[in-house]
């Protein structure tokens, strides 16, 4: 079919702070033919995440650094329009990490075939996919809840969020989890099964919130925010409570070193555990995971949200996006 015209989003600037869409560029790329063992694969969705912030800094990180004038990459699912790989056939549905590009070139080496009978093709990019695996992981591998126990999960009606709050659900527990707006509280409680849910934005006390709804106090904290929700965190937990450090978004873009949770003392006498983790640490957990969530889709058991802006150029707005809670679950952008 000859060349092929791709839009690709780059990053421009390294933003210092809160990012702005002057820090991203829109470009116009041709690709080249395709070789033999080659496809060419057309994205249809991208998936748009915090942990990409932390790749917009010049710093060592546990994924390289994003690179001034090169495109982007995040997750996303494509469609295989051209082939010359006897793995892979025009039509096929693929995961990878080529996003912020419409087109991509590939020799098929890390990319993932995905079954659309299965599950909506975007849902790979979410409760099929990185946020499933991390809410699985986190909640199942470290913190090990057990019947009865109280599970506290913050941005609970996020894509990570919410599916913790429900497999919490699943395990026999009583979950509580915050969000920023009426509207998500609402969606938490009516279609998650979440036994009870507050606007974090409509609080003067933060602590006194958690205390009203954890009564019993909190046995598994799965902390996707930081800062004060953490804090109020430790302020309620159990002994030998756990804290799956899941993500802090709401430090990501501090323009110096956040000070550490003031009551994090705390954690000696309560004999707490306070676990970090990276999903890509433990993908060995897929093939249980795949199972164990498809099956609970099929039963009825798991409901998940996704807000999709259309078009490679408003992959930027999608992002800054997630730092004002526009998101309502998962955020997508449809190319």
């Amino acid at each position: 079919m000859g060349e092929t015209l791709s839009r690709e989003i780059r990053l421009k600037n390294r933003p210092l702070g809160m990012p702005s869409e002057g820090d991203f560029e829109l470009a116009q790329v041709k690709l080249p033919e395709i070789q033999t063992g080659q496809i060419l694969v057309r994205n249809v969705y991208m998936s748009v995440d915090p942990y990409m912030r932390g790749r917009m800094h010049d710093r060592e990180g546990y994924l390289p650094s994003f690179q001034i004038g090169k495109p982007l990459e995040g997750g996303t699912v494509g469609q295989v329009v051209e082939s010359e790989s006897t793995r892979f056939q025009v039509g096929d549905h693929v995961l990878s990490m080529q996003g912020w590009r419409e087109f991509f070139i590939s020799d098929g080496k890390d990319l993932i075939k995905v079954d659309p009978e299965k599950a909506p093709i975007q849902a790979y990019l979410d409760i099929m996919g990185m946020p499933g695996l991390t809410a699985y992981v986190g909640l199942l591998d470290f913190g090990k809840p057990k019947q009865g126990e109280t599970v506290f999960v913050s941005a609970a009606a996020g894509a990570v969020g919410s599916a913790a709050c429900q497999i919490a659900k699943i395990n026999g527990c009583r979950v509580v989890g915050s969000a920023g707006s009426d509207e998500k509280v609402s969606w938490l409680v009516e279609e998650t099964g979440v036994d009870a849910a507050f606007n974090y934005k409509n609080v003067d006390s933060l602590t006194h919130e958690f205390q009203s709804h954890c009564p019993d106090g909190i046995d598994i904290d799965f902390e996707n925010v930081g800062g004060k929700h953490l804090e109020a965190a430790l302020e309620c937990m159990n002994p030998f409570g756990r804290v799956v450090l899941c993500g802090m978004i709401s430090v990501y873009n501090a323009t110096r070193p956040p000070r550490a949770p003031m009551n994090l003392v705390f954690s000696i006498p309560k004999r707490l555990t306070l676990k970090g983790f990276i999903v890509s640490d433990h993908f060995d957990r897929q093939p249980q995971f795949v199972k164990d969530m498809a099956d609970w889709i099929s039963e009825g058991r798991i409901k998940w949200k996704e807000t999709i802006l259309e078009g490679i150029e408003n992959a930027p707005k999608a992002f800054l996006g997630l730092f004002s809670g526009y998101n309502f679950g998962k955020m997508l952008v449809k190319l």
